[in-house]
């Protein structure tokens, strides 16, 4: 039998990787509701290649466009909000869940509320509402497995043992393209420079998130909801090879790590598989030829962001969601030439000292507190 899937964010990275191990196996999964923000043209093409049944475009404006691409094919076209809450909620087994940003959120949320597995690439979705997510996806019978690479990473090694067993785990790092500069040298970074990462092609959001290492502290938070484990017992640590994804220490003092390479294809194919596992087209690691694995600990006071990531964690509330929004707004203004590259933390730092906001009761009061902290953000 094959497994019926949604993508939602069928165009962007995470969809078209997903795509590409689909496409290779058509035998095994069937699509039958696919997404995207405003590109309607690259979704017809996607939706006519996968004989979906749902193509949903975000802008509503682009709906006339998507019906017209679609003239002769089965699948139907839609628009706007509720569509795409429609495709999350499908009769997809496995929904996976791509749409960057605060706008993935009442779709993770309607995915998670119908009972489905989701295979979770929106970091958004735990860091700002973490509470909310892992205690609907409780009362709904929904799972959530984690598509980012070092989650992905924790999630296979510790299959088959009891969290209790745990005594830490440990999230690598590649340090980004600043591991090793100065402070002199990262207060004068360019955007250019910050994009520039060693190992990963990704998005300019994400490769300035690397290099302040706040994606981390993004990352530690989402572990936070993903494991149930608390702050104290969740490590980072810097590994510039990126050959080693994440690790799990045991209480017995063994300790697991998961290896390959750097291709988002490997921890997607292991979420489309689950609880199996499928062939994927990535390079395999020839570990004679890499020789050496090289580890140190994080400069908290080069990259402040870590310390203001676990300080979010550790205060809860709305302080993830401050985090995060004010993150977003000062990675934009940098990569406009706004403000310098340690003014990123500082941005982050006044959001976090000047906001008191009580706790998130719904994914309405997580909007509206985003809404608030960006535009105090810009204002600055």
């Amino acid at each position: 039998m094959s497994r019926k899937i949604a993508i939602l964010g069928a165009t962007g990275s995470i969809g078209k990787s997903t795509l590409d191990l689909v496409e290779r196996s058509p035998e095994r999964f069937e699509v039958v509701a696919l997404t995207a923000a405003t590109n309607a043209e690259a979704l017809a093409v996607i939706a006519r290649r996968t004989n979906a049944k749902l193509a949903v475009v975000a802008d509503e404006t682009r709906l006339r466009d998507l019906q017209e691409l679609l003239v002769g094919t089965r699948c139907r076209a839609a628009a706007g909000e509720a569509a795409l809450l429609e495709a999350a909620a499908s009769e997809a087994e496995l929904v996976i869940a791509a749409i960057v940003g605060c706008a993935g959120l009442r779709p993770v949320m309607a995915a998670v509320e119908a009972g489905r597995v989701v295979a979770l690439a929106n970091k958004e979705a735990l860091v700002t509402a973490g509470r909310l997510m892992t205690e609907a996806a409780s009362a709904h019978n929904a799972t959530i497995l984690p598509v980012d690479s070092e989650h992905n990473a924790i999630f296979q090694c510790l299959a088959g043992s009891r969290i209790d067993d745990v005594s830490k785990i440990i999230l690598t790092a590649s340090g980004g393209p600043f591991r090793t500069a100065s402070a002199e040298v990262i207060d004068a970074a360019t955007p250019a420079q910050a994009v520039a990462h060693p190992n990963w092609s990704m998005g300019a959001k994400i490769s300035v998130d690397s290099a302040t290492l706040m994606n981390k502290g993004l990352e530690l938070i989402e572990a936070h909801y993903l494991f149930g484990l608390p702050s104290q017992q969740i490590q980072i640590l810097i590994h510039s090879q990126s050959v080693i994804h994440s690790m799990v220490e045991f209480v017995d003092g063994s300790v697991l790590a998961q290896l390959g390479s750097p291709d988002m294809r490997i921890p997607i194919a292991y979420a489309l598989a689950w609880p199996e596992r499928m062939e994927t087209p990535a390079q395999r690691l020839d570990l004679a030829a890499i020789a050496r694995l090289d580890f140190e600990a994080p400069d908290a006071k080069r990259f402040p962001a870590l310390r203001l990531a676990r300080e979010a964690l550790e205060a809860a509330g709305a302080a993830p969601i401050v985090l995060n929004a004010a993150n977003e707004v000062a990675v934009a203004s940098f990569l406009a030439g706004a403000i310098r590259f340690t003014d990123i933390a500082k941005t982050v730092e006044e959001a976090l000292e000047s906001s008191s906001f009580v706790n998130p009761r719904s994914i309405e009061d997580v909007l509206e507190i985003d809404r608030s902290i960006r535009s105090q953000a810009q204002r600055q």
